[in-house]
């Protein structure tokens, strides 16, 4: 329903937090999930989406009150559009560990993966569609993407991810050109097979057979590429075997360009390999598993090698972005420069709007494991450039300082949340320097009031967390993945309220595809949807991950000043 302008003032003029719905009658809520939502069929089992009702707004006042009279005043400063773990994945390499997936959950195996291209295309078409910030009508700025923008750091996963960006033809296809040569059609129970009347685990659940699914995905698409410019994060799974265990472990890294798949194990072999991604100590063994599962102690498919399914370096990765045949709709390197073209520093700051400053943070460690942290040496970086912008911080002991410069606002991204960054293991690339978690850089963000917000992914869950009091706070939002339910992208709107404070409007989008397809529509929009329903019905989905009503569309009200504009 809708909501008139002077009900909207009044309610946000209330303490704590307020629920809007429909959001207010002037917000242009069309193409988001203000006006419509995914909504799951029928109560229980395999569940088909509708169009639903839209979300609300929130209004959060965790940090400073909602002043009264400020939808007349507010000035936009800027718009941009979060992408996070969009997740391209060749669901064919021989390097993945699917057969894992009974006890590693989502990240070893998905039902959906085969379309994960389609599901991020998606979602480009929809940001070309929106154009504008729904609250402000402020155009577009850019896209950050904050990691886990390929799944195995496979240069074709690369490939397919810059251009789905870029704009272009995809073929999310490897090994054999003619046919797919991955799990789902393997026989297999422990897989979903769509072409089959095998009942699988998945189709004891009452996910439906669809012959020639796989045919169709990895059939060639166009993707539009996005219209505005476009950054880019690092993620873990840009970095790691399936984001998780360090490269340099010779039999692993043979296995991308191999011609031997594992597609089934035993449950004490599976258990071994799994240990191996949350325990340093277990990963000879596991390796030991993965030897005789390989030469015959497990079902195993023979596939056609593929020299593009070689894992890229931190080095090849920035380099592929400043390679003019990537440059899209810009900025050259999306964000990179040569002086992170060594693959070592991979951390920079950038322009969304005037006085309003982005800084992409690189959270991996190549030491391995899921987790993130910071090294010494990017936190140090980090102080400077905070301080060289800010008229007003705190030194360690908590006491003001002032500095003869100009306040800029700065709106931080990376790929690790707060409570994610816990993985204190030495990074390669500068193995002496000392890493930080995430309490020790809430703590360095909290001493400078122009810092407005983090945002990250990682988590695939949509959840806006405050920190801090007074001038001394920022929000930190985390978004839900691409790859995986709920398939979120997200609108920030950043707006000076001209009475001490600032707001950010956080809006959820899905991607540009029916709620509901036939099963036999192959186009990538009925492929999309596809995707989008088996997503919901994964058996490892999390229906918590879309959030709670706070976390998902949001004005979120932070002390600050203006910047000079």
């Amino acid at each position: 329903m809708g909501i008139s302008r002077r009900r909207f003032l009044q309610a946000t003029g209330a303490a704590g937090a307020t629920l809007l719905w429909g959001g207010p009658a002037w917000a242009a809520t069309t193409g988001t999930t203000l006006d419509v939502a995914a909504l799951p069929l029928g109560g229980q089992g395999y569940r088909r989406l509708q169009a639903g009702p839209g979300w609300p707004v929130v209004v959060r006042s965790d940090l400073a009150p909602p002043g009264a009279g400020r939808a007349d005043r507010r000035v936009p400063l800027a718009c941009f559009v979060q992408f996070t773990d969009m997740h391209m994945v060749d669901t064919q390499s021989p390097a993945r560990f699917e057969y894992t997936h009974p006890l590693l959950g989502a990240g070893a195996f998905r039902a959906h993966e085969t379309l994960a291209q389609h599901t991020s295309a998606a979602l480009v078409r929809k940001v070309d569609e929106l154009r504008a910030g729904p609250f402000t009508g402020r155009p577009i700025d850019l896209v950050v993407t904050t990691g886990d923008n390929t799944d195995n750091h496979e240069l074709v996963e690369l490939d397919w991810f810059l251009t789905v960006l870029n704009g272009g033809r995809i073929t999310a296809n490897t090994g054999d050109p003619t046919r797919y040569e991955g799990v789902q059609d393997s026989g297999v129970a422990a897989y979903w097979n769509p072409h089959s009347a095998l009942v699988d685990d998945y189709k004891a659940r009452g996910f439906p057979v669809v012959p020639g699914l796989l045919d169709a995905a990895i059939r060639p698409f166009d993707s539009p590429g996005l219209r505005v410019p476009w950054y880019c994060t690092f993620g873990n799974h840009d970095d790691s075997v399936v984001g998780t265990l360090p490269d340099g472990i010779p039999f692993i890294d043979a296995l991308y360009t191999s011609d031997r798949k594992v597609v089934g194990v035993d449950a004490t072999t599976a258990t071994r390999v799994a240990r191996a991604f949350t325990d340093p100590a277990a990963i000879p063994d596991a390796l030991a598993a993965l030897v005789s599962s390989a030469g015959g102690g497990g079902v195993v498919r023979r596939v056609t090698p593929d020299a593009r399914r070689r894992p890229f370096t931190t080095a090849e990765f920035v380099q592929a972005h400043l390679d003019p045949r990537h440059t899209g709709p810009g900025p050259h390197g999306h964000g990179f420069t040569q002086d992170n073209a060594d693959g070592v520093d991979v951390f920079y700051t950038f322009r969304i709007a005037p006085g309003v400053t982005g800084v992409s943070l690189d959270t991996t460690t190549t030491g391995g494991f899921s987790e993130g942290s910071i090294g010494l040496h990017q936190y140090l970086w980090l102080e400077r450039v905070l301080k060289r912008n800010s008229s007003r911080y705190y030194d360690v002991l908590g006491l003001r300082r002032r500095q003869d410069v100009t306040d800029e606002l700065f709106v931080l991204f990376s790929h690790h949340s707060s409570w994610t960054m816990d993985n204190l293991l030495p990074d390669r690339r500068r193995p002496l320097d000392p890493r930080l978690g995430g309490d020790a850089l809430v703590d360095l963000l909290g001493r400078f009031p122009n810092v407005v917000a983090w945002v990250n992914g990682h988590t695939h869950e949509n959840r806006i967390v405050p920190h801090g009091t007074g001038e001394r706070a920022f929000w930190e939002i985390n978004t839900a993945a691409h790859v995986d339910h709920p398939q979120h992208a997200r609108v920030i709107e950043l707006v000076d309220n001209a009475d001490g404070t600032l707001s950010l409007f956080t809006t959820l989008v899905e991607g540009d595809a029916p709620y509901a397809a036939d099963y036999g529509d192959r186009s990538p929009r009925g492929l999309a949807s596809l995707a989008r329903e088996f997503a919901f019905n994964d058996l490892h989905a999390d229906p918590a991950a879309v959030g709670a009503v706070v976390d998902r569309n949001t004005e979120l009200v932070v002390a600050g000043r203006s910047p000079v504009r």
